[in-house]
């Protein structure tokens, strides 16, 4: 029976508004449904598109375990907005699947930890060695604590595909304006003003949805440390709203629009459209993540341009594991999920994620023969050997996206300055994290 806390209670009410996210059609990438040769059938859900690099990657993973365990997969045609808001339901009754893809943080796999909903796989991570493939900032969104809490010592999920939000740089308007790619945070600055002064608006950015909530996040990684970053993220120590990591993110994020960093209409800009303005070179500088990569590798096609590492000391970036593979507590055949978690986390599936804009947490990087995946898996391993994963602003609560957004609009906008922006966001991060502090 699973259990039921009177923290997962309220947070079971809490956590649908969190969820507000993109319905992506799942695909089956591999057909057929029945008993494989001995028998069984892994019933398997992942929300993927068959074209994206994980798509690929699966599908090609699905017929080596059809060969290699005489298996059937089987899917179900889902989204990922279904799979979020049924889990609950479905996953405490014989319709579980065997195996899914689910949402990493606090919110979503945590909840479904804490509510014994999904397995405890400490087991079976020791039993295939997986621990050894992840890097401990990969480690932190597949381990929870009884509570739900990303971090704690039980393994809950396995991710085998990663990402993290760096700056993607145009070259060829670098080089026109007679300018090299920063190295660190003042030279990164010193780019920005080089640009002002010949007229140009350098950073593409987007107030109405996440972009400037990331780079409010990452300016106050450039003055944190990994402490910081547990404190905030892991509730190991109060987050003082007031103090200099946050104060410094905040005033700089407003001088950034003063300055002409960023245009003044920030607040109704959306993601899309920052995008957009790097795609057709309007803007030569984009702080984003690596989901972007792919699209710009097909339509940033008139310029060069690179992605590289905010460049800070800290070495601190945005960024986690991909999404998790889980089991289901009542799943009926663990044992062959974890036989196919085991064949996607194999070098030849990691390369095809790799080859095809994703960023594979276990990949040879001589199985890597695209040159621009190649830099791209490059800069993700640099930043996991300097323990910089430092995750999203909006993880630690349930709806903090929206109050991100809403205080950072009110900062740019001006209608709030920093002060009362710093004390109405701790505000927010306080309540909504009281449940699990």
């Amino acid at each position: 029976m699973a259990r039921m806390t009177r923290k997962t209670t309220k947070r079971a009410f809490a956590v649908v508004g969190s969820l507000a996210v993109a319905a992506v059609a799942l695909t089956a990438c591999a057909g057929g449904s029945g008993d494989g040769g001995d028998g069984k059938t892994l019933k398997l859900w992942h929300y993927e598109g068959a074209d994206s690099a994980m798509g690929k990657a699966w599908a090609e993973a699905i017929k080596v375990f059809e060969k290699e365990t005489g298996a059937k997969v089987e899917f179900e045609e889902k989204s990922f907005e279904q799979i979020q808001k049924t889990a609950s339901q479905v996953l405490d009754t014989d319709a579980a699947p065997d195996l899914m893809e689910f949402n990493k943080g606090n919110a979503t796999a945590g909840f479904l930890a804490s509510t014994g909903l999904i397995s405890d796989i400490s087991g079976a991570v020791e039993e295939y060695g997986w621990a050894d493939k992840l890097a401990p900032s990969l480690q932190t969104t597949a381990k929870y604590t009884d509570d739900g809490v990303m971090g704690g010592d039980t393994w809950y999920g396995i991710p085998n595909y990663g990402e993290f939000v760096g700056v993607y740089y145009n070259l060829d308007a670098f080089k026109e304006a007679g300018l090299e790619i920063p190295t660190t945070y003042d030279e990164f600055v010193d780019v920005l003003d080089a640009f002002v002064a010949k007229g140009i608006t350098p950073l593409a950015e987007a107030g109405a949805e996440y972009p400037l909530g990331q780079l409010w996040y990452q300016l106050a990684l450039t003055k944190g440390d990994r402490s910081f970053v547990d404190a905030y993220q892991l509730y190991k120590s109060p987050v003082d709203w007031q103090g200099p990591e946050i104060t410094y993110a905040t005033d700089t994020l407003k001088e950034y629009v003063d300055k002409g960093y960023i245009a003044k209409d920030v607040s109704s800009v959306k993601a899309e459209d920052a995008g957009v303005s790097f795609i057709n070179g309007t803007a030569p500088i984009f702080v984003s993540g690596s989901w972007w990569f792919g699209r710009f590798v097909n339509e940033a096609t008139g310029f060069d341009w690179t992605l590289k590492a905010f460049p800070d000391e800290t070495k601190l970036s945005l960024g986690s594991s991909g999404n998790l593979w889980v089991v289901p507590e009542n799943a009926a055949n663990k044992e062959l999920a974890y036989e196919f978690i085991d064949i996607t986390m194999r070098p030849e599936i990691q390369a095809i994620i790799g080859n095809n804009g994703g960023v594979p947490v276990a990949a040879d990087p001589a199985d890597i023969t695209d040159e621009k995946s190649a830099e791209l898996i490059e800069t993700f391993n640099g930043i996991l050997a300097d323990d910089g994963l430092s995750f999203y602003p909006d993880w630690p609560a349930p709806g903090f996206y929206d109050v991100i957004v809403q205080q950072l609009q009110g900062l740019v906008t001006g209608t709030q300055d920093a002060a009362t922006t710093n004390a109405n966001l701790g505000k927010q991060y306080e309540e909504g994290t009281a449940d699990f502090r």
